[in-house]
């Protein structure tokens, strides 16, 4: 038999904890405002946002990351060639990628940890990313829109290329545009 309240009880089954804290009334009202109008509830929204802090901002500062608007980024990519493009990407993005998604996730890097970890980056970076899984095909899609430059796609995509080909011995088919990317691989059960 169980011991503890009903309440105690419900909160061990469902992982959850009920607690109490002191948060500014302005805090509140932006708070309350913002979920409104996601059109979800305050605690959902208060949840997402400890989510958001403990699986990434956290470690923001502790990986080296630095906040830099979408124009400056398109701006450095842009004046760059392809060349250097690829180059920077093979020298210094692959192994940097690798090694803060490693950290993040606290070492453990299996193929599914890592697209985690990237899909959490592309929206943390405010870039739009859609995930599908065809069950009939076994093939995963993601659809990366990040409204920057051609030479953002293909560093991601050279980025990309490394992590499945070297590390994860899977295939990936790639297509990139201006402003998007598109990858596909199939998952072997």
């Amino acid at each position: 038999m169980e011991k503890g309240s009903p309440q105690e009880q419900d909160a061990k089954a469902s992982k959850n904890e009920t607690l109490t804290f002191r948060i500014d009334h302005d805090n509140v009202k932006k708070l309350r405002t913002e979920a409104e109008s996601q059109g979800i509830s305050l605690n959902s929204l208060i949840n997402q946002i400890l989510k958001g802090f403990l699986e990434w901002h956290i470690f923001e500062p502790k990986i080296g990351m630095v906040p830099l608007s979408k124009p400056v980024i398109e701006e450095l990519f842009t004046k760059m060639s392809k060349e250097q493009i690829v180059d920077i990407a093979t020298r210094v993005g692959r192994n940097e990628m690798q090694n803060a998604a490693m950290f993040m996730k606290g070492g453990k890097m299996d193929l599914g940890s890592f697209l985690s970890w990237f899909e959490n980056r592309m929206k943390n970076s405010s870039i739009q990313v859609s995930h599908t899984f065809d069950n009939s095909n076994r093939t995963h899609m993601y659809i990366i829109k990040h409204d920057i430059c051609e030479n953002w796609s293909l560093y991601i995509k050279e980025i990309l290329l490394y992590i499945f080909h070297e590390i994860y011995r899977k295939r990936v088919d790639i297509n990139t545009s201006y402003k998007m990317l598109m990858f596909r691989y199939k998952q072997e059960d």
